[in-house]
């Protein structure tokens, strides 16, 4: 892999430290890597300036060497993305912001793998702008600097075995666009890796998706719901495997022009926002949550996804369990009856509807607000704390979940401890149980077995957190079920 198929990356985390484990296993055990190659990186504006400041950065750790010629090093680090400044934050506080001056407010992002001489992947990660900051380039670099090192010295996941040589074979899969970012990375590189098999993947919505599995036109579907068969043919439940892929976040992004401070969502306001009972961004119920910050006179604009998503099972799931009335009126569901709103489809379709509109407020997986440029909020977690979605907030949901069954159900919405970003989700491939044809069946679990080992490594750099490692165990040991 070279640096220029890195453009397609985006994503977000604020910073890689985090306790325990959940980040380390973002990375394959990289072995002695000790001469790291630094390539410039692609960045609309200040790559050369980035490239310094991070080389500059890692010369301050002593466990690493730094060449200057790719052909000696262990290692070669490098990236992508990009860095803008939304707004500027004013001195007086209850100002909150201005157009164009006081300290600058950033945002954006910038992908960031490590891999190894033969081009494979063995870390990632995403790095965003902290809080404001004179100097974003030496910020970014220090960050960088200090995960990669910590990547080096933690005992990352043993190597898995690549996947066997396979028949020429077609494999078609459709469903969410929660995960397709990181969905159309692997299908990319495993195609690198094993030509014979050719995968194609219409991110055309979870329900979109299972229905076409379930009539036969697909071989593979993928969802954000675990109850994605029950919900569109129950009969038929028994039929399907899930296999978990990686975690992600459900955000909510809003557009209010010439605002860039990020907003507080209580359960209660989102809840409100939605069911058509809170209509202006000034609203009493948002001044509260928000006393800092100037809030416009300004209608809401309520944004939904118009086609069967897991995006919309998660949100809802969420809804559900923090409100009651939204559980008595609406509950959880892929395609629930919007008591307002206006409709868009896929993550992507959300997100451009939400750019067009000032006022509007919609929800997404979180990549996709860094990629439209948009304000994404904090949400209230059980905890009372209001949390921004990033790998470590996901990885606290994730670690406090119940424990995960041999049916790889499990909901990670509204889960307790500090930290925790309460609008979290696994994400599943829905594949059938029974498989007639072998060379496709093959096909399939050699791609899963694949998806567990590098392609966990990969995830972190598209803002989605591996698998847990007990996740991982018992999935590789359900491939066999697929018969």
């Amino acid at each position: 892999m070279t640096v220029s198929r890195l453009k397609w990356m985006i994503g977000f985390v604020y910073c890689c430290a985090l306790a325990g484990s959940a980040l380390a296993w973002q990375a394959k055990q990289p072995g002695k890597i000790r001469r790291l190659y630094v390539e410039p990186f692609i960045t609309k504006a200040g790559a050369e300036q980035l490239q310094e400041d991070v080389i500059a950065a890692l010369r301050k750790m002593r466990s690493i060497s730094l060449v200057s010629v790719e052909s000696s090093a262990d290692a070669i680090l490098g990236g992508g993305g990009e860095i803008w400044i939304k707004g500027y934050r004013s001195l007086n506080p209850r100002s909150g912001w201005l157009p164009s001056n006081g300290t600058p407010i950033y945002a954006g992002y910038l992908s960031v793998e490590l891999r190894d001489p033969k081009g494979e992947t063995i870390w990632s990660y995403l790095a965003t702008p902290g809080p404001a900051t004179a100097d974003v380039s030496k910020y970014l670099a220090k960050r960088i600097a200090k995960c990669v090192a910590e990547a080096l010295d933690e005992d990352a996941a043993p190597s898995r075995a690549g996947p066997l040589p396979q028949p020429t074979t077609t494999l078609k899969g459709a469903g969410a666009t929660f995960p397709y970012p990181v969905y159309a990375k692997w299908i990319a590189n495993y195609r690198r890796e094993n030509p014979a098999v050719e995968i194609a993947y219409d991110a055309a919505g979870s329900e979109a998706g299972v229905r076409s599995l379930i009539a036969g036109a697909v071989d593979f579907g993928a969802s954000d719901s675990p109850d994605v068969i029950y919900e569109i043919a129950p009969r038929d439940e028994g039929k399907y495997l899930l296999f978990p892929s990686v975690v992600g976040a459900v955000v909510p992004i809003v557009n209010l022009p010439g605002f860039p401070s990020d907003i507080k969502f209580t359960p209660e306001a989102l809840a409100g926002i939605y069911l058509g009972k809170i209509k202006k961004w000034n609203d009493p119920v948002l001044k509260r949550a928000n006393q800092s910050l100037l809030l416009p006179d300004l209608d809401i604009v309520v944004i939904h996804r118009a086609d069967g998503s897991g995006t919309s099972y998660a949100w809802t799931d969420y809804l559900s369990k923090t409100s009651p009335e939204w559980k008595a009126r609406v509950g959880s569901s892929l395609d629930p009856k919007w008591p307002i709103g206006r409709a868009a489809n896929g993550n992507d379709g959300v997100a451009k509807l939400v750019k067009e509109l000032g006022g509007s407020i919609g929800y997404v997986e979180f990549i996709y607000a860094l990629q439209n440029h948009l304000s994404y909020g904090k949400v209230r977690n059980r905890n009372g704390e209001f949390v921004a979605a990033s790998l470590e907030s996901i990885a606290v949901a994730a670690s406090r979940s119940v424990e995960i069954g041999d049916d790889f159900k499990v909901s990670i919405v509204d889960a307790p401890g500090a930290g925790a970003y309460p609008i979290a989700s696994f994400t599943w491939f829905v594949v059938p149980a029974h498989i007639a044809d072998g060379t496709k069946r093959d096909a399939i679990a050699g791609f899963l077995r694949w998806m567990l080992g590098p392609g966990q490594w990969q995830a972190a750099a598209l803002g989605y957190l591996a698998l847990p490692r007990d996740v991982v165990s018992k999935e590789e040991d359900a491939i066999a079920r697929i018969h």
